[in-house]
C-alpha cells in the first residue's frame, strides 16, 4: 500500500510561539489517519500546512507524491477540506451552492445532483442552506469538498456541535469514501470518533509527536486494561477503593455519581486476589469487570490533558496569522 501524504520535520513559528516542532505522520492510500491532541497543539497548523494554506518554516511534506510548497498547484487539485464551519454560502440554496464550486473546479451539474443524493439532500437541494439543520449543512459541505473528487480529504473536527445521529452518518460517509480509496486525514476531540474510524492515530502535543500507532496499539502501550469495581452498596466505595489501591499499588479513580472505582491493571494475575479480599471486608459486587483501555485514557495517560482542554490555546492568535499568510 503506497502512502498518500508524508511529511518530516513539520516546524512552524508564530511570533515567539512554536505551533510545530518537527512533526513526521504519513497517511496509506485509501486510509483514516487521524491527528489527535488538544486544543492548541498543532494539529490545525499541520491540516493547513498540507493543504497548501500555510508554508512551513521548515521541514518537508508531499501529497500524492507532490510537494505541498513547491508544488501546491497539483496538490490542491488532489485535495479537499472542510471542518467544523460551513464553507457554503447561507443565501445560496443546496444545489447552487454545489453547481457554482463545480463550474470553478470544471465539473457539470449532474456532479452536483449526484453529491445531493449520496449525502440525502436531495429534497432540501433548492432551500436555502441558511434553513438547513446543523448536520444537513455539514453534510453539505463534505458535498462541497467533494466536487473536484479529491484523492486526499482533510477533516479537521467535522463533527463538532452535531448530535449522535448526525455524527453517525458522517462517520458512515467517511467510512464509504476510503472504501471508494479515498485518504481522510481526520482531526477530531472525540476521541471515540478516532477510534471507531481510524487505521492509524498520531498523538501531538506543544508541536511534537509523542505517541503513533493503530488504536489498539495505542492501548496496549498505555498499560491495555483497566479493572472497574461497583459495590452494591455505595457506602462501601472508599473500602473497594483501599482494596483495590492495595493490590494494584495504583491509585484509583473514585467516582461517586457512577458508583464505580477505576484502576489500569497490568498483570490480571491480581484479580482473584482483589476479589478474596472485597469478600473478606463483606463488600458485595455489583459489577467487577476487567476491559482494554478507552482511548480517552490512553490520551489523557499521554498528554495529561483532556483533548478539549483550552489551557495555552493560541488556536485564535494563530488564525489571524494564516489570514494573512500567504496561499
Amino acid at each position: 500500500m503506497t502512502n498518500a501524504i508524508e511529511a518530516s520535520g513539520l516546524v512552524k513559528h508564530f511570533g515567539k510561539t512554536t505551533a510545530l516542532a518537527g512533526v513526521d505522520l504519513v497517511a496509506r492510500q485509501g486510509t483514516v489517519l487521524s491527528v489527535l491532541g488538544p486544543n492548541g497543539a498543532g494539529k490545525t497548523t499541520a491540516v493547513r500546512i498540507l493543504a497548501t494554506l500555510l508554508r512551513a518554516d521548515g521541514g518537508q511534506a508531499q501529497v500524492c507524491g507532490y510537494d505541498v510548497a513547491r508544488q501546491a498547484h497539483q496538490v490542491r487539485q488532489l485535495i479537499g477540506l472542510t471542518g467544523q464551519y460551513a464553507s457554503v454560502d447561507d443565501g445560496l440554496s443546496g444545489v447552487n451552492n454545489l453547481i457554482m464550486i463545480g463550474r470553478l473546479l470544471g465539473q457539470s451539474r449532474a456532479r452536483a445532483n449526484e453529491l445531493l443524493g449520496r449525502f440525502d439532500l436531495t429534497g432540501a437541494a433548492g432551500r436555502p442552506v441558511k434553513t438547513y439543520s446543523g448536520g444537513m449543512r455539514r453534510r453539505l459541505d463534505l458535498a462541497a469538498s467533494l466536487v473536484g473528487r479529491p484523492r486526499v480529504l482533510y477533516l479537521d473536527e467535522p463533527t463538532t456541535g452535531l448530535d449522535p445521529r448526525s455524527r453517525s452518518d458522517v462517520w458512515n460517509i467517511v467510512r464509504t469514501l476510503t472504501a471508494d480509496g479515498v485518504t481522510v486525514l481526520l482531526t477530531t476531540q472525540y476521541l471515540d470518533e478516532a477510534d471507531q474510524l481510524a487505521h492509524d492515530i498520531v498523538v501531538i502535543d506543544h508541536g511534537r509527536v509523542i505517541a503513533t500507532g493503530t488504536p489498539d496499539e495505542l492501548k496496549d502501550k498505555s498499560g491495555g486494561q483497566v479493572l472497574e469495581v461497583e459495590p452494591a452498596d455505595r457506602n462501601l466505595l472508599d473500602v473497594a477503593a483501599a482494596v483495590v489501591a492495595n493490590r494494584t499499588g495504583s491509585v484509583p479513580d473514585v467516582n461517586a455519581d457512577s458508583g464505580l472505582v477505576r484502576v489500569p491493571v497490568a498483570d490480571a494475575a491480581v484479580l482473584p486476589a482483589i476479589i478474596r479480599e472485597l469478600d473478606e471486608a463483606r463488600v458485595e459486587l455489583a459489577e467487577f469487570t476487567l476491559r482494554k483501555a478507552s482511548l480517552d485514557e490512553v490520551f489523557l495517560a499521554l498528554t495529561g490533558r483532556d483533548p478539549a482542554d483550552s489551557e495555552n490555546d493560541d488556536d485564535n492568535g494563530k488564525t489571524r496569522e494564516l489570514e494573512r499568510s500567504p496561499r
